[in-house]
């Protein structure tokens, strides 16, 4: 396994254990991620306050891990976001969904750059519309 892996694994250590000076401890200073619910957030600290929100939002989340891949400087890693909708969830609109409830298990995927022990770029993938349909968040579909 490579450097690119190891950072991955740690990353998902800190990630599950709830750690946030682990979880800031992966991310250059100049870190910068792409989500699909937030666009491009730049800096360690930005970063590692992402990830609290949706602790704070399903504090029992964990990432079932289905495949990790690495190239180089890159590592990839595929598999499920599960946790169980307990805490306030902020949306992109400035908006606080009250909690659901809901547990949820939400395909994503992880590809992150590496340089010098440190993660330099991350893209994070996940459904929206997988998301909030598991919470109940989306309308029925009419039968029309």
């Amino acid at each position: 396994m490579g450097q690119a892996r190891d950072v991955m694994g740690r990353l998902m250590t800190a990630m599950d254990a709830k750690d946030r000076d682990a979880l800031a401890g992966c991310y250059a200073e100049g870190a910068v991620i792409s989500t699909p619910d937030q666009g491009e957030i730049s800096g360690r600290e930005a970063i590692t306050n992402y990830f609290l929100h949706f602790w704070e939002a399903m504090p029992d989340v964990t990432y079932q891990q289905v495949a990790t891949h690495e190239a180089g400087d890159v590592a990839i890693l595929e598999g499920f976001v599960v946790g169980t909708n307990t805490g306030q969830l902020n949306l992109p609109t400035g908006w606080t969904l009250p909690p659901t409830g809901k547990q949820v298990r939400v395909r994503s995927c992880d590809i992150t750059k590496v340089e010098a022990g440190l993660i330099t770029a991350h893209h994070a993938y996940f459904d929206q519309m997988e998301l909030l349909g598991q919470l109940g968040l989306l309308p029925e579909p009419s039968n029309q």
